[in-house]
């Protein structure tokens, strides 16, 4: 553990530089905690010998290392709090947010990158068939075809052209509807294989036709939406690096690999080589879980250089996932 001045050294010096990017010398330090130059001096090389800074070049300042970010975050009391524009432009988002859940997750995405000013990531739920029925509708497109439309309890919507055959009625499309909901309504679309009969002939038809579209569901696996990503070209300024951190970005698999096992590791922020990717060693990442329902259904994140501003991301990830877990649990 460090002394409590050591400390204070090490924090202004973080803070420092994620505000300038550039090496911090004991002349910007010593005024800010009201200890000479030379003391500054001698706790930083100290702090250096220790793992918690180092410096780049003889007789430049110093800047942290990956040890020095990570206490940086450990000391930190809080996830802080967004600016009063911020929380206005979170809370105006999910008023304002309808539509499908694919689309959402994309917007939602996009909102993170803008608050943090970095890439931000959402993992949506996984493969449909593990949610529940919430409605069903059967609606006409016209002769002999109609439309099968389902909301889940994840926020999704799934949707089936089905044939229904030639001159079916408002009436028995209804009746299907009924129907359906009642065999349906609750249960999870993986087990959806076949519904009681309902003593009609053509209502039976058109939910047998409804229940094959839904046996044709094919495999998915989580989908990942990333909003920002032109934003890494403003974190680094080797052209290579940027090339391999969008390189990641484009492996959805890899993604939601990394941001699972993070939280698999009981962290909420991984700092360079925590990651588990050498691409990704001079990156930081901010995740958190999102719920449907009480249930966790997938994960946020932001991803930025190991300089980011801890705070504002966690602060930012923390009130989105919130808001997330409460519109899509809402409906």
């Amino acid at each position: 553990m460090l002394d409590e001045r050591k400390a204070i050294i090490l924090r202004a010096v973080v803070e420092e530089y994620i505000e300038t990017a550039q090496p911090v010398g004991s002349g910007h330090i010593a005024p800010a905690i009201s200890v000479s130059s030379a003391t500054v001096r001698n706790d930083m090389v100290a702090l250096e010998q220790e793992g918690y800074l180092q410096q780049p070049h003889t007789s430049a300042g110093r800047v942290p290392t990956e040890k020095g970010y990570r206490y940086f975050v450990d000391s930190l009391t809080g996830p802080g709090q967004l600016r009063a524009a911020q929380a206005q432009q979170v809370r105006t988002f999910f008023d304002k947010a309808h539509g499908e859940l694919e689309q959402m997750l994309h917007d939602t995405s996009r909102l993170l990158s803008d608050l943090t000013e970095h890439t931000a990531m959402v993992i949506g739920p996984p493969h449909e068939a593990a949610a529940t029925v919430r409605s069903v509708q059967v609606v006409g497109l016209g002769p002999g075809a109609a439309l099968l439309v389902i909301v889940l309890s994840n926020g999704g919507v799934e949707k089936r052209s089905i044939e229904v055959g030639p001159d079916i009625a408002d009436g028995p499309l209804a009746a299907a509807t009924a129907h359906l909901a009642a065999q349906l309504v609750g249960r999870a679309l993986s087990g959806v294989d076949a519904v009681a009969s309902s003593g009609d002939r053509r209502t039976d038809a058109i939910t047998a036709a409804a229940v094959a579209a839904l046996q044709q569901t094919p495999d998915i696996d989580e989908h990942v939406f990333v909003g920002g990503a032109s934003r890494m070209a403003l974190a680094f300024d080797a052209v290579e690096k940027v090339r391999e951190v969008l390189g990641i970005l484009e492996q959805q698999y890899v993604v939601v690999t990394v941001l699972r096992d993070v939280l698999d590791r009981g962290l909420q922020v991984a700092i360079g080589s925590e990651t588990g990717l050498e691409t990704l060693a001079e990156c930081s990442l901010v995740v958190s879980p999102y719920e449907i329902e009480g249930e966790v259904a997938g994960t946020i994140g932001v991803l930025g250089p190991t300089r980011m501003n801890y705070p504002q991301a966690l602060a930012a990830v923390a009130v989105v996932s919130k808001r997330l877990s409460r519109h899509l649990t809402e409906g």
